[in-house]
Order: C-alpha cells, then structure tokens, then sequence
C-alpha cells in the first residue's frame, strides 16, 4: 500500500526541503516555502526491457528514416526553430504578457492546418489548440481579427491534464498540440493550486511524455516574471527541447523572437517580426527595418554590423555625452550591458587620455534590439568619442571590434558574414579589427567597393574622430 509523505518545495526555485522554514535556504527567497503531499510506493522498481538501436536513422537492418520537420511557411519561425517543428518535440515560447506569444503560435497553426492552401506548399498537418486562459469564442474572435476564421484548427478549452491526456492519447491524433498556458494547467493528484512550482513541472512532464509517446510537437506558452525571467522551477527550461522568448518594446511595432535552447538546431537565432491589426507580419530584412529612420551626418552615432545566430544585423547606436549638474553623474544604457559600458569608458579615460569621468553618458540601441555580444564595444566607442567630440563619423560606415583593457582591438567571428550584409545594404567602408595574415590587407577594398580600414589600437580611433581644438569636452594634456 502507498504510503503518504508531506515535503516543501520553494516556489521559487523548486528546491525540496523535508522540513519548513521561512527563507530558503538555495535562493534565499522568503515565505517560498509550499507543502506538497507524494505518496511513496513499498518495493523496488520494475518495468519492461527494451532493445537498443543503432546511432544512425537508416541502416541495413532497421531502414529507420530521419523524421520530417514540419515547415508551417513563416520563415522567420522556422529559421529559429531549425527548419521547422520536429515530431515529438516540446518548445516553450515564453515572453511578457501581451507581446504577442498567443497570436503568434495561433498563426503557426492556422497555417500548419491550411497546408498547401497556405503560402509554401507544405503538407497539412492536424493542429489542436487548447487554450486555459481564453475560452473557445475568445479565441475564434481573435483568430477572426487576423483572417484566421477558415482555418481548420481545433479548438479546446480546458485546464486538466487527466482530461488532456484522454483526449490526445489516440492512434490518430494531432500532429501538433498548442497548449496556452503551462501556468495554468492542474493535475488532480496534486493538492497544490496551478501555477505553482509542483503543478508546472508534473503537468509539464505528463504532456511532455505523452509526446514522446505520440509523435506530435508540442508548444508551450509560458508566463515570465517581472524580472524578465521565465516563471515556474528551472527544470521547466531543462525539460522542453527548444526554449523561444519573445521579445519586443511596446514602443515599437516589431517583435524578436529568440532561440536561447534548441537541441534542433542552432541557438541565439532570432526572427523579426511586425505587429501589425491583423497580427504578425515576418520581416524578411530587418537590418533595414533598424536602419529605417537613422540620419546621417549626426554627433554620437554609429552603425553596428552584428550578428545574431546564424543571421547578419545592422542596428544603430546612439550616444549622448552631456555636463552634469550632480557629483555622481548619470550612466544610463538601453539596449546593451552597463557593466560593459563602464570599462569602454574606463578604457577611454585610461588609455586615451579622454575626459568622461564628470560627464553624464547616455547609450542607446536604436530599434529597442538588446545586443549582447563584445563586437559591439567599437561601435559603442565610436559613437561615444563621436558625442563628446562633436565630430560625426563617416556616412555610410559600419564598425565592430571588441576592445581589450590595454586598447588594443580584437578581432571577432564571421567577419565576412557582416561585410557583405553591410555592403548589401549600401555601406562603402567598414572599421573591423586587424584581420589574420590570409585575409585581406589592410585598406584592401572588398569585392563591390566596400572599403576596408583596420583599427589596431582605441587611440586610432580617438585620432579619427577627436577634434581637440573645438572639443566641448576636453582630453587630458597627457595620456597614459
């Protein structure tokens, strides 16, 4: 006979703990401590023997074939996925609330379900859209408001699991299931309420698992806190195969969609998307989306050639560099790390004798795209040397490089990739970091005309933008 075991669990951070306390004791989090009631079953473990397979999909003996992705003809989603949904995986798409996560995966299988009535061709795949926060008319209204109406999705409102598995568990059912949202669903066995750490991660496992069983790609909609990260224990991320956050600014009028885990394919690439009245809109050349309203000829602006994933990213950033009336002054960034904003400005003042310390330092990345990568550190230091010098850098000229403490410019990855994104775009010359013996010289031009100027050291820099006879700013008399 089972027998009946009380624990605690964080809701937190999903630690277990046998005995209550007011502070948990691994992320420090108080009153996070929530009574979960597990029947412990007599006896040792038992089961079924199963027989191992070779490593590769087709062999002599098996003739196993690679199971086919399914394409649902947004390029942007199934460029961050890996080429499409692979059967029986789990992806959890998680993002802030009204940012776009239900109408995106609404449209995902509205168009998996039309098949070759959509745009691409592709084959038509049975979908299943069950949705705990909106009922089944909620939802028409809204699949309606996109031209979604026709589309042969079904539809289903519930938050069970038990009732879930019933409907799903069959030879024919659908090939792909979206479940809106995680936060919502309850299993019965559980005496805790939904939402918590103890209901997310069993009813998680249970769809997860019936997939496995089934074959269909299941999606996950999650909720995120207000720190920005995803709700519910960190095993939630561990359990899924592929992890999407959604991105956005309510300011601006696109969407980023992000692959921070995929076992499909490759991660940190992203997808552009525009939300438009009738939902989102793939935006096929986002470089020139970011690049849209910038204006040449401007102080404190500088052109970056990024690269995000597999895909090329031209975005702009912007510096503004200002007297301040406090005795601490201002450091504010949007779009990038602070932390990282500190040492170019440490390195600035230290290395090329520029005087910021007592100036208020603003940094943006035009667009509302967050950049995380050390390329962007030239970039930041142009537009930066640009504000406080009044100097404008060139038209037409993209810069990357990451930056040492000693002032020495590193050179980055996939240099090629961001020369012919820029060069695509209409840019004539580039500020990259001295590149390896085998690529080309210095001041080299590359095929189409796009010049090449290597910057070996941040005073090189400084020397090409810093006017010190008009400089509002100032240098020290003698640099380090």
């Amino acid at each position: 006979m089972a027998k009946t075991q009380s624990r605690y669990v964080c809701q937190e951070c999903g630690a277990v703990s046998a005995k209550w306390a007011g502070r948990c004791e691994s992320c420090g989090a108080w009153n996070s401590l929530s009574e979960e009631v597990v029947e412990k079953t007599p006896g040792g473990l038992s089961g079924a023997g199963r027989s191992a397979q070779r490593l590769a999909f087709v062999d002599l003996q098996s003739r196993s074939p690679a199971p086919p992705r399914l394409t649902c003809g947004i390029g942007e989603f199934d460029r961050v996925t890996g080429g499409g949904l692979v059967p029986g995986s789990a992806v959890l798409v998680a993002g802030d609330p009204g940012i776009g996560k239900s109408t995106l995966l609404l449209q995902v299988a509205a168009r998996l379900a039309a098949g070759d009535k959509g745009v691409g061709g592709e084959e038509a795949a049975s979908c299943a859209y069950i949705s705990g926060e909106e009922s089944i008319d909620q939802v028409r209204l809204r699949a309606q408001r996109m031209g979604l109406g026709a589309a042969p999705v079904q539809l289903a409102a519930a938050t069970a699991v038990r009732d879930m598995v019933a409907s799903l568990d069959q030879p024919k059912g659908p090939a792909v299931v979206v479940v809106d949202s995680v936060q919502t669903l309850f299993i019965d066995s559980l005496e805790s309420a939904p939402g918590t750490v103890s209901q997310v991660r069993a009813a998680t496992q249970e769809l997860i698992r019936l997939a496995k069983k089934r074959g269909f790609s299941l999606l996950l909609v999650g909720h995120v806190t207000k720190e920005g990260q995803i709700a519910g224990p960190k095993v939630l991320e561990h359990m899924v195969d592929t992890v999407l956050t959604f991105e956005g600014d309510r300011g601006h009028h696109f969407r980023i969609l992000r692959a921070s885990k995929n076992r499909f394919g490759p991660t940190d690439e992203i997808g552009v998307f525009e939300m438009t009245d009738g939902g989102l809109e793939e935006v096929s050349n986002p470089s020139a989306l970011f690049l849209a309203e910038r204006r040449g000829n401007i102080a404190g602006a500088a052109v970056f050639a990024g690269l995000e994933g597999t895909r090329p990213l031209l975005v702009e950033i912007q510096a503004l560099v200002s007297a301040s009336p406090l005795a601490t002054p201002r450091r504010a960034v949007v779009g990038w790390d602070s932390g990282r904003l500190a040492m170019v400005l440490a390195v600035l003042e230290a290395r090329c004798g520029l005087a910021l310390a007592g100036q208020e330092v603003y940094l943006n990345v035009a667009g509302g795209l967050r950049i995380g990568e050390p390329a962007a550190d030239l970039a930041v230091a142009a537009a930066l040397v640009s504000a406080a010098t009044g100097q404008e850098v060139p038209e037409e000229t993209v810069i990357f490089g990451e930056i040492g403490l000693s002032g020495e410019i590193r050179p980055v990855s996939q240099v090629e990739l961001r020369l012919k994104e820029a060069e695509k775009l209409g840019f004539s010359r580039a500020w990259v970091a001295p590149r390896a013996k085998r690529g080309a010289g210095k001041g080299r031009p590359q095929s189409g005309g796009l010049a090449i100027e290597e910057i070996a050291h941040l005073q090189d820099l400084v020397a090409r933008l810093a006017r010190p006879q008009a400089d509002p700013i100032g240098f020290r008399t003698s640099a380090p």
